[in-house]
């Protein structure tokens, strides 16, 4: 099978699972649906091995191909075109693998749900989507991809739409999507505009001339056409990606069932803007506004993020707010040209966070949906493999060597104090300062949920057991590379001459910050080892020192501090009144602005003065003509009398 055929096949099987849970589900039964979906993702994922290995280890060299031609707009042709390289075969390996996982645990998760085939319809569609968007060779197909898993992600948060929390997190989902969407429209239109062409290639040769063009803006501003074109990409990029202020959606996207929380946090819909960014980066780089913007929004993300994580008692709640601050990292290694940094963060993240969901999935499960990590505790005894793997994902998020997280954020947070950028002094402190959020919420989850006194129902005694092996399996294959990954990724992709991504990346001589880092690397272990003496690690184990003192050794210190200080307490709860401000500007201010609009222009200008206004002109002008006739001679005489002497007098003068 040539590789173009088989990329057909990675896209296609998972759209052709969709269809055949979607409309033949029922009548094929819920066994025969994940069967058929399952065998069909797992062929997908030993498919995509198989191109990863072509175009990652045998260095095979990328490929275009142009399934057919969409239509023709002038001189523009649109293609559904798909682009095969490294940066894209590593992609669908991440994709494909973890929604295999994510698959087979569902079979368990979602065993008594009344919409089994539905789910995994929807599931399958979700995949293929993010299949398309990571392969696609053009903005147009891009966008497609784009919209799609937008589409599918509001359809699974919404999925028990029995539950209003559920349909208002959905609703949210996607409006906010919208407005970053919007953006990211409006910079594709500004590629068709001014390189008359969607297709990757052309346009990132010739990205260079967009440095002598200049906009004018309203109110006389001028800005660079490549760092408008990228400030108009990466707002798309901050509703996908969930980054400050279009983060909100996030955390609502938990009232979704637990593996579509898995699926969006981990490798598919969040991942997109950092995806896309990476593959935009011949544009990016020729923009220091726009690197500068990308790396202190993303920076804010990491660290003020990570911190709403440290006060929720929602389990999945903790795990998604983590994923912002992730994000944030990510978003950081891209604005200090990182790229390749920000990928391999991005894999091995994808690894322990979807590990971490499922670990509590497999929690939720067990106490029969409870989500409160203040009704929990003391589960180490009762669910011991769940424990060591979400053990193994909290040691993954927190960074703690030798463990997959470890490699990719040290090294962002190293690539961070070499960068020049503006506000890199910014970022490298909220990345630090991250580390240490990040092992405080991250192990206070984990002693609230399976250490200190058990707090759950008491109907529960003797109920609670492990999850059967369709759940557990997946959490243990997902905690080997969350161990390994690091240590075995990071030479490839960040060291090797020529790095894993290969010419996918596009990075000025001036801003590579990672290549000044490979002098300082001296092997996986001595980077370990090295970090014992590093600040950053000492950060780390503050952190989880701090979550044990306030959650098991000092509970009651937590009480204190939070009466003292209540007033950031109500912030950080109010999560910094983002949703406030929405509510009040947004939402109420559009309601009350379009009521005065309705008032001023409907009842008055439309109903009053063009309809009824109208309407009474004639009936005054009617009733006025009327009283001229009043049928009396004598009246008739006087007005032909005057009208003579009027006329006499105007001949006169």
């Amino acid at each position: 099978m040539d590789l173009i055929t088989l990329t057909y096949s990675i896209i296609l099987l998972p759209l052709l699972g969709a269809i055949v849970a979607g409309l033949l589900g029922k009548v094929i039964g819920r066994k025969a649906t994940h069967r058929v979906v399952v065998s069909f993702i797992a062929i997908a994922f030993a498919l995509a091995c198989y191109l990863a290995f072509q175009m990652l280890v045998l260095n095979h060299p990328p490929i275009t191909t142009i399934a057919y031609t969409w239509a023709h707009a002038g001189t523009v042709q649109l293609d559904v075109a798909f682009l095969i390289d490294k940066l894209s075969a590593a992609m669908t390996l991440v994709v494909t693998f973890i929604s295999f996982m994510v698959y087979v645990y569902t079979i368990g998760y979602m065993a008594d749900d009344p919409g089994y085939q539905r789910f995994f319809s929807y599931i399958s569609l979700f995949t293929f989507s993010m299949l398309v968007l990571v392969l696609a060779d053009n903005f147009l197909l891009l966008f497609f991809g784009w919209e799609g898993v937008g589409l599918v992600s509001y359809l699974l948060i919404g999925f028990w739409f029995q539950r209003e929390p559920a349909n208002l997190g959905s609703l949210k989902a996607f409006l906010v999507n919208r407005v970053g969407d919007l953006g990211f429209l409006m910079g594709i239109a500004l590629v068709l505009l001014e390189f008359g062409t969607l297709q990757y290639e052309p346009v990132f040769a010739d990205a260079k001339h967009l440095l002598n063009i200049v906009w004018t803006l309203p109110g006389g501003f001028t800005v660079n056409g490549v760092t408008l074109l990228c400030l108009m990409l990466f707002i798309g990029a901050m509703g996908k990606s969930a980054q400050v202020p279009l983060h909100v959606w996030l955390p609502e996207s938990m009232e979704g069932p637990t593996p579509i929380s898995a699926l969006i946090h981990a490798a598919t819909m969040v991942t997109a803007g950092i995806y896309m960014v990476t593959r935009m980066s011949p544009l990016f780089e020729y923009s220091p506004a726009a690197l500068s913007f990308v790396l202190v929004i993303g920076a804010t993300t990491c660290f003020f993020m990570g911190l709403l994580a440290v006060f929720q008692f929602d389990i999945k709640r903790v795990i998604a707010y983590s994923t912002l601050s992730q994000l944030g990292y990510m978003a950081v290694a891209l604005g200090v040209s990182a790229y390749d940094a920000a990928i391999f963060h991005l894999v091995t993240h994808a690894f322990f966070k979807a590990l971490l969901f499922l670990a509590a999935g497999s929690v939720i499960i067990a106490l029969h949906h409870e989500q409160d990590m203040r009704k929990m505790g003391g589960l180490m005894r009762y669910l011991p493999i769940t424990y060591l793997t979400f053990l193994i994902g909290s040691l993954a998020l927190a960074a703690i060597p030798p463990f997959a997280g470890f490699y990719s954020k040290d090294i962002i947070i190293e690539a961070t104090r070499l960068s020049t950028v503006p506000g890199a002094s910014y970022a490298y402190f909220c990345v630090q300062a991250g580390a240490f959020v990040t092992a405080l919420y991250t192990f206070r989850a984990l002693f609230l949920t399976f250490h200190t006194e058990e707090r759950f129902d008491p109907h529960l005694q003797g109920k609670i057991h492990e999850s059967p092996w369709v759940v557990l399996l997946p959490l243990v294959v997902l905690a080997v590379p969350s161990v390994i990954a690091g240590a075995l990724l990071i030479y490839p992709m960040l060291f090797a001459s020529p790095h894993l991504l290969g010419a996918s990346v596009f990075i000025l001589p001036q801003h590579d910050v990672v290549k000044q880092l490979a002098f300082e690397y001296h092997g996986v272990w001595a980077m370990a080892l090295e970090a014992l003496s590093g600040r950053t690690f000492w950060m780390v184990i503050a952190g989880i020192v701090t979550a044990w003192v306030f959650n098991v050794g000092f509970p009651q210190w937590a009480t204190v501090l939070k009466k003292r200080f209540s007033w950031l307490y109500a912030i950080m709860m109010n999560k910094y009144g983002f949703d406030e401000f929405n509510r009040v500007v947004l939402v109420d201010g559009t309601r009350e602005t379009g009521e005065v609009l309705y008032t001023v222009s409907d009842l008055m200008v439309i109903d009053g003065i063009c309809v009824n206004g109208s309407a009474e002109s004639v009936r005054w002008f009617a009733r006025f003509s009327r009283r001229m006739q009043t049928g009396y001679l004598y009246h008739y005489t006087l007005v032909m009398v005057l009208g003579l002497l009027c006329f006499l007098v105007w001949y006169v003068r």
